[in-house]
């Protein structure tokens, strides 16, 4: 940092220490953004680093810039992650005591890259040795397993090296643990911490090297590198693959109102690959185990049971194998050397969380950040307290916000929020989230950092649902949606469903299953208290160690490089409490340095010290800063250090000391030519004099041979052009030569854009139309292969359904064309927009699409204004807190539609009985999308019926009524004579 002082007005301040408006927010980020147009991405606040994501490229982790940083004072470089990571490792050598890394930020702020980098340079800094080089394959080959993209929603709960409780397992990778997220491609969803492990003769007994390849070779690779035999391997991919068959298994309700299976092959392949006969399975899957007396009796299943019995086991398989996973890697990277070890602990942890609609993972997650809060604030002040005590600095005070009140309401015993959770899980009777929600509001209603629409005042109240209550964290304000908290918290699993697993072929299974097991006559700990509990023995690990900090900024939400959004980056510096951090940093002493370091830099502005300091080092400091006439509230001399209290005394002295740099090089100089004689300047003289006659004959010479060459090119070049369209020869070859080149270096920089430029390729010379022929096909074929591959995931479902929706529409209703560029939209009605009832009544089905819609009554055709909700199973007609029809898709005959421009759709669906409601009429804004979600969910690409004029329909069994469609001169819809409902609509216009 001292090399770069000087640079400060241009990239800004290398640390945040030094800035003389500290407490200003804006400043903070105006010297961010200074440095970040500089691709500056690192930035101290004294040792705590702060990265900014570049979403580039930058050549800074080269094996080159590993040396520069190597062994090197902290403050003599640039900030960078190496330089942080050479020190705690040369801090950890001096001390003989063990260190952490901690690195935060929210999701694609860099930080799993940074936690490799810091694995990358350890590992190159190591010596090479067989048993290293094992153990960081093995280490190396851990991250595809571990990491590889699994689209799951899950919740983090960090363990030794990792570990995760997932909460939706149906759509996962052949691996586990990241996800592709809304707001990153590969999102780790679990916190890791790793033990690095050091000797005393500085080598490391513990390293890595980045490696995050998501192909299935690679993975199968990584698996047998890490001890995995092939039996393990098979029975791990076995069981990933019965987690998504056990997904699509579906029930229907009997007679009886009782859960029967109705997925057979589902049934068999979980069968096949878990090795458990299909009747066990089908039973376990349906039956629950009741002790009655001294006998046991199989108690059968509701739908709604069994759909949770199913979700409980696939949340228990892939959460034990996933412990089994991390227990099974940690075992093959095991220390064998029992002597004594330091250790640099890299906890690489998910950040602060805040989403338009916020559920149980982010109230997790932000608990999470809270406590991590708490002790990054704790181990700061004492690490300050502790420097000024060491130093015989007298500590003044320093007054923060302690965010214990808020880990306290969290988790405090009987009366915090997990407890009030928890007791609501095991309460018996008719438990709800909405009752969760009232035991809150009962418990921890006159918390001031606790708020819900009940208690909130008439201002509040408009910015919250029912169902919402609100904490003040920290980093702000975040309000929590209750529903589905329940069900993520309960973590239960029949006996009967565990003796189920027990009898598994699957030796992964069966170890995951134990018979040594605990019987759930004691209610197994829900997930949120497990959570507690990890985190509080994470927390007592990084209590025991000296911390040293990154925090990971994103610059955007686009992931553009060179793109600083302000306000996004503004509300990560405050919930990653970087200005309160400084804030400690700076109660007392902007600079502190030690007395031989500030001496070797500042000595030659003092006669006394310069150009060398005989005495000890603490007096010399003493003379240079009298002579420099800082006063005595400017700074402190320490025991091994000076402290500077304020940012502008210490650039002064820099400054001075750029002038002193000048002034020295300039008496040098003077005295060098000093020393020059009178004889040797003369022989200089002739010595330049004969160089310039030599040089001027030789390029003399040069240019009459250049010229010769010319003439000689220039023949050859007029010879070929005659000759060109006679075959290849001697007189015509280069000249050739010359048309080929000349029409490929044209065509590289001409080359067509897109794969829509079909005429923008260059006409080709007669020597060159069959190579051309052949690198246009070629080249088509790689621009198709390039758009293929760019397309995103969810790119590639849009132009599915788009796909659909041609084969359904194209050509058969009027209206269809206009619609073709109008991407199609996830649903058109978010979940906190549908009535918390309704929510309750269909939340074991998950909703896939809703819209707004007017439905017409079946007899006066009156418009009502309807959500139409489609779920896995079937759709809903809802008025407000109301469902007033639910169809079955299998329920569903099929949907007639008109050929003309209108929006209608009439839903044909199977009446038995007068008791039942008959066919829908609606009226939908967004038909095509909705009519092409419907299609696909219910799997019935055939149902729907484009026809001309008029569509009868069901009233109810043995009752019909009519809908009209024609042409007018405007849109229109009303009742006729006739009394059929009639639609006009406006002729489309032909695009």
């Amino acid at each position: 940092m001292e090399g770069a002082l000087t640079a400060r007005d241009r990239v800004g301040i290398q640390d945040f220490v030094l800035l003389d408006a500290y407490t200003s927010e804006s400043a903070f980020l105006g010297n961010l953004r200074k440095r970040f147009s500089e691709n500056l991405i690192y930035t101290y606040i004294g040792t705590l680093l702060v990265s900014i994501n570049p979403y580039r490229e930058l050549g800074i982790y080269s094996t080159k810039q590993m040396d520069i940083y190597m062994g090197v004072n902290f403050y003599e470089l640039p900030p960078h992650l190496f330089a942080l990571a050479d020190n705690a490792y040369r801090t950890m050598l001096a001390e003989t005591n063990n260190h952490f890394i901690l690195i935060s930020g929210e999701s694609g702020a860099g930080k799993t890259e940074a936690s490799k980098k810091i694995l990358q340079f350890y590992a190159a800094s190591c010596p090479r040795t067989q048993l290293l080089d094992n153990v960081r394959d093995r280490l190396l080959l851990s991250n595809p397993v571990l990491e590889v993209r699994a689209a799951l929603s899950s919740l983090p709960v960090p363990v030794h090296l990792c570990s995760l409780t997932c909460l939706s397992p149906y759509t996962c990778a052949p691996a586990f643990g990241n996800a592709k997220t809304l707001k990153n491609d590969n999102s780790s969803r679990f916190g890791k911490y790793m033990d690095i492990q050091f000797d005393y003769q500085g080598d490391c007994a513990k390293v890595s090297s980045i490696n995050d390849k998501n192909d299935w070779k690679t993975v199968q690779k990584a698996l047998s590198v890490i001890d995995f035999s092939k039996t393990e391997i098979e029975h791990l991919f076995a069981i990933i693959a019965s987690v998504l068959h056990l997904g699509n298994v579906r029930f229907e309700a009997n007679a009886h109102g009782y859960a029967t299976l109705n997925s057979s092959s589902e049934v068999h392949w979980l069968s096949q690959m878990l090795g458990i006969h299909s009747q066990v399975l089908q039973e376990g899957l349906t039956h629950r185990k009741i002790e009655a007396r001294e006998e046991q009796v199989l108690s059968p299943f509701t739908t709604d049971h069994a759909v949770y019995a199913r979700d409980a086991l696939a949340k228990a398989m892939y959460g034990r194998t996933f412990t089994w996973l991390v227990n099974k890697i940690n075992e093959s990277l095991a220390n064998k050397d029992h002597s004594r070890m330091t250790v640099i602990g890299l906890l690489d942890i998910y950040g602060f969380e805040v989403f338009h609609v916020n559920s149980f993972e982010q109230f997790c997650i932000n608990y999470c950040n809270e406590k991590l809060q708490q002790l990054f604030i704790q181990l700061t002040l004492k690490s300050e307290q502790e420097e000024y005590e060491t130093e015989g600095i007298e500590w003044e005070t320093v007054p923060f916000f302690n965010n214990k009140i808020i880990c306290d309401l969290v988790e405090e015993k009987h009366r915090g929020i997990i407890s009030v959770l928890d007791e609501e899980c095991l309460r018996p009777g008719d438990a709800t989230d909405l009752t969760f929600l009232q035991r809150l509001e009962e418990k921890v209603g006159g918390h001031p950092h606790f708020i819900t629409h009940k208690l909130a005042d008439q201002k509040t109240r408009k910015t919250l649902e029912r169902g919402d209550f609100r904490l003040l964290h920290y980093a702000g304000e975040v309000t929590y949606c209750v529903v589905g908290f329940l069900d993520k918290n309960n973590d239960l699993l029949h006996r009967n469903i565990k003796e189920v697993m027990r009898k598994s072929k699957n030796d992964i299974v069966k170890h995951c299953f134990p018979s040594t097991e605990p019987d759930t006559k004691k209610r197994p700990e829900t997930v949120a208290t497990q959570f507690k509990n990890s985190l509080a023995g994470l927390t007592d690990i990084l209590m025991a160690k000296e911390p040293w900090y990154v925090r990971c900024l994103k610059p955007n939400d686009s992931k553009q490089p060179g793109r600083f959004d302000d306000v996004l980056v503004r509300h990560q510096v405050k919930y990653l409490g970087l200005m309160e951090h400084l804030r400690v940093r700076r109660a007392g002493f902007a600079y502190r340095r030690r007395f031989e370091v500030f001496l070797q830099r500042y000595k030659a502005l003092c006669p006394d010290t310069w150009p060398n300091w005989k005495g000890p080092p603490a007096e010399g400091v003493e003379r240079l800063v009298k002579h420099l006439g800082y006063t005595p509230d400017e700074y402190k001399i320490g025991r091994t250090k000076i402290f500077i209290r304020h940012p502008k005394t210490l650039f002064a002295t820099e400054d001075a000391f750029e002038v002193c740099k000048h002034k020295l090089a300039t008496r040098i100089q003077a005295k060098y030519k000093g020393y020059r004689g009178k004889g040797a300047y003369q022989r200089q003289r002739d010595a330049a004099m004969k160089i310039e006659t030599c040089w001027r004959g030789l390029m003399a010479r040069k240019e009459r041979e250049r010229r010769a060459w010319a003439v000689k090119v220039i023949k050859r070049f007029i010879k070929g052009f005659m000759t060109r369209n006679q075959p290849a020869g001697v007189d015509n070859s280069e000249y050739l030569a010359f048309v080929r080149q000349n029409y490929l270096l044209r065509l590289r920089d001409n080359l067509p854009k897109s794969i829509l430029e079909r005429n923008a390729w260059l006409t080709p010379p007669p020597i060159m139309q069959e190579a051309s022929s052949m690198l246009r096909r070629l080249y088509t074929r790689h621009m198709v292969r390039h758009y293929v591959r760019g397309i995103t995931a969810q790119r590639k479902a849009q132009l599915l359904l788009k796909g659909v929706a041609s084969a359904l529409f194209k050509g058969k209703k009027e209206s269809y064309p206009q619609s073709v560029p109008r991407p199609f939209a996830d649903t058109r009605i978010g979940e906190q927009d549908i009535n918390m009832k309704v929510l309750q009544l269909i939340r074991h089905e998950r909703i896939q699409y809703s819209v707004r819609v007017v439905k017409y009554d079946r007899k006066g055709f009156r418009p009502r204004p309807r959500l139409l909700l489609l779920t896995q199973a079937a759709l809903y007609v809802v008025e407000e807190a109301k469902v007033k029809q639910r169809v079955e898709y299998r329920a569903l005959r099929g949907v007639s539609v008109s050929n003309l421009s209108d929006n209608f759709m009439i839903l044909h669906v199977m009446c038995d009985d007068n008791k039942q409601k008959g066919d829908v009429v609606l009226q939908c804004d967004h038909l095509f999308e909705a009519l092409t979600k419907l299609c696909v969910l219910a799997n019935k690409h055939t149902c729907i019926r484009v026809v001309q004029g008029s569509v009868r329909f069901d009233i109810q069994p043995g009752r019909q009524g009519f809908v009209d469609f024609c042409s007018g001169q405007e849109s229109i819809v009303y009742k006729a004579k006739n009394g059929h409902l009639m639609v006009e609509s406006t002729q489309a216009k032909s695009r």
